[in-house]
């Protein structure tokens, strides 16, 4: 049974995934705050994107500042042409995007729309002590500048050849007008970037690379490939900078929507910065004697919309008599908890043995510890926050040796000798 969004916020809320952020002063719009699960998904889901594009000879890692020059801003085209078309409806004083109206008339209660006006999402703030326009810095509306305008120092530094890639995870912000659905779209936000520099001509073979690269990644950490496709932008809908363009869109609840853009940027970022900052940023071959301004395949990754369909592709709903098992069936490499540890009772020869098996385990993996309840319910507890394996201490235990460890997708228990359990969680959550 899939899950709808009311119910998935709930769950993210109960079981510490997700908590509206300031909620104790009524909240802030479309801001949301990862809870004691929520961090450790995400930090899971963003180790393995950095594994997967970095753990390699040809990409490097990068961490820019969020506060750039704001020259960076009028080179990139944000400051003149990242805006939205706005209107207001004179009756409800509601707020809509005239992209994303039909009518002429407010959709709410029917009544008459102001003329359009533009606003740019980039948030605006000033640098210094002083509120004046020299002193105007933006809050970055997207990573990517931060890695064109650190492309030579990268090269050099790392005596990179084209092609290769600087990689990036940073925070990035918006001034969204309709934001919603949970964490989908939201005023702050996480990207996880790529920019990979080749050499004119040859990037429609490493566009075609990236494209398969980047589907694999997703259905890696366990994203159904049937709630993945690739969607092309038509000529109406590529980005001024782009040649060439695909969405990875996954299949929400609310419709396809894009969790990763792959674009061929040609040489459009690096010549603007050449043009604003009067520094070359041309690439010489020492072999061929060529000197070119390289063309750029990017791959846009969103944190935040990457969990938020790695949640929804999870969750399952059980009948089990007249009781439902909600289960969250995560990838055991994204999981934020791998194994959980019971004794069976709250008696303290297992609740110290139990103790003393979960701090021989504690480093290999993130684990947790709970006597509360019965059994039954605890082994409800941790498959609802998709904890792939459960270890239970009882009496037999302080004789034979062994704990009875369950799987959380088949409900199937084995008996495991203690001196080689954690070679067995190891095995079984594919750790090597």
């Amino acid at each position: 049974m899939a899950i709808d969004m009311d119910q998935l916020v709930s769950l993210c809320k109960r079981r510490g995934f997700i908590f509206q952020s300031s909620e104790i002063y009524g909240g802030i719009n479309s801001c949301w705050d990862y809870g004691p699960l929520g961090v450790e998904l995400k930090n899971n889901i963003k180790r393995l994107w950095w594994q997967a594009m970095v753990n390699r000879q040809d990409i490097e890692g990068l961490d820019a500042s969020i506060l750039m020059h704001p020259k960076v801003w009028e080179a990139s085209g944000h400051v003149e042409g990242f805006t939205d078309s706005l209107v207001d409806c004179k009756k409800c004083k509601h707020r809509f995007r005239l992209d994303q109206l039909t009518e002429k008339k407010c959709p709410d209660c029917g009544g008459e729309l102001t003329e359009p006006r533009q606003f740019n999402l980039m948030f605006k703030t000033y640098m210094g002590p002083v509120e004046s326009e020299a002193n105007i810095v933006y809050l970055r509306p997207e990573t990517a500048q931060g890695i064109y305008v650190n492309f030579l120092n990268v090269q050099s530094t790392m005596r990179h050849k084209i092609p290769f890639g600087i990689a990036q995870i940073g925070k990035a912000f918006r001034n969204e007008i309709t934001p919603g659905n949970f964490v989908f779209r939201t005023r702050e936000f996480e990207q996880m970037e790529m920019q990979y520099f080749v050499k004119p001509g040859e990037d429609k073979k490493w566009f075609e690379h990236w494209k398969e690269e980047r589907i694999r990644w997703h259905q890696s950490i366990g994203l159904n490939e049937k709630k993945l496709r690739f969607h092309e932008h038509g000529k109406n809908e590529l980005a001024h900078y782009a040649k060439q363009a695909f969405d990875i869109e996954f299949e929400f609840p609310f419709g396809w929507n894009e969790i990763e853009g792959i674009h061929n940027r040609g040489d459009f970022d690096l010549t603007r910065h050449q043009k604003f900052s009067g520094k070359s940023l041309e690439y010489f071959d020492d072999q061929s004697k060529e000197k070119y301004t390289p063309y750029v395949i990017e791959t846009s990754v969103g944190a935040d919309r990457t969990l938020l369909a790695v949640i929804l592709n999870a969750y399952e709903e059980e009948k089990e008599g007249d009781e439902v098992r909600s289960v969250l069936r995560f990838h055991t490499s994204i999981a934020p908890i791998k194994v959980a540890f019971f004794p069976l009772m709250k008696k303290p020869e297992l609740q110290a043995l139990t103790h003393q098996l979960q701090d021989a385990t504690r480093s290999l993996f993130r684990t947790r510890y709970d006597e509360s309840g019965s059994i039954g319910r605890r082994y409800r507890r941790q498959d609802e926050i998709g904890t792939p394996l459960c270890v239970t201490v009882d009496f037999d235990s302080l004789e034979d040796k062994a704990v009875t460890v369950r799987d959380r997708d088949s409900m199937k228990q084995e008996r495991v000798a203690i001196d080689q359990l954690n070679p067995y969680l190891a095995q079984k959550l594919g750790i090597r």
